[in-house]
């Protein structure tokens, strides 16, 4: 890779598209390696993400370590604090009321409004519901946490408001943390019972029975929520370590 000032010989014209393109390569083998260690718990809540321990790391240099935890920061997993370093996100235990309080309506909004559209092709949502089912199976507790934001964001998609899609995948992906601290209760074996639950909303919104659809969301939410709650609140004593 060229240093900085350094132009290319002519010998090597695509030189600085390619160093261009390895650093975008890199900062994204950043990106997704430390989003899927914050989601996965691997990194806990308040853990530092030094650059120069994270380009020794990945054998890279800072630019694209650097670029990599700017995505984080910009998707909320990673914190930048005033005096510059930056860490995990930590976990919003206090605001989680307001939290559960928006995503509740959100699964009620967009299954309610796929079950009214006239056209409700639920090709993407069955495949969703599909990968779903296996990884309950498999008690993979992230396949299982992907597949069912999956799941729901394609029902929003049914939908079609935008700004709706945009904000349900963000309060999913938000989620993610409780959920994973959540599954691990019960040993990653999810009870069979939130297949079901997909699989009767799927088939309201194919019927375009829209008031089962919200109340099949209302309840598939109310029951998630009232279970983190009591989770957090019975064993949540210190299985990580909170900032």
């Amino acid at each position: 890779m060229l240093q900085s000032g350094q132009a290319a010989s002519p010998a090597e014209p695509g030189r600085t598209g390619e160093a261009l393109r390895v650093r975008g390569s890199g900062s994204r083998v950043v990106y997704d390696t430390l989003r899927q260690e914050i989601l996965s718990l691997t990194l806990q809540p308040g853990s530092p993400l030094d650059e120069t321990a994270l380009s020794e790391r990945f054998g890279m240099s800072r630019t694209p370590v650097r670029e990599g935890l700017q995505r984080l920061v910009a998707d909320d997993l990673a914190t930048t604090l005033p005096n510059r370093n930056t860490v995990v996100t930590p976990i919003d235990f206090a605001g989680l009321p307001a939290y559960f309080e928006a995503l509740s309506l959100m699964y009620r909004v967009t299954t309610r409004g796929a079950a009214l559209r006239d056209r409700r092709d639920l090709a993407a949502v069955r495949a969703r519901q599909a990968e779903f089912a296996a990884a309950v199976g498999a008690q993979d507790a992230l396949a299982m946490i992907e597949a069912n934001r999956e799941f729901h964001v394609a029902i929003a998609e049914i939908h079609g408001n935008p700004h709706f899609i945009a904000l349900f995948a963000r309060l999913l992906d938000q989620g993610r943390r409780i959920l994973r601290l959540y599954y691990s209760s019960f040993d990653d074996r999810l009870p069979r019972q939130y297949v079901e639950e997909h699989e009767a909303m799927m088939a309201a919104i194919e019927a375009g029975e829209a008031a089962a659809a919200d109340r099949l969301a209302a309840a598939h939410a109310a029951q998630i929520v009232r279970q983190i709650q009591e989770f957090l609140a019975r064993d949540l004593a210190d299985p990580i370590e909170l900032p």
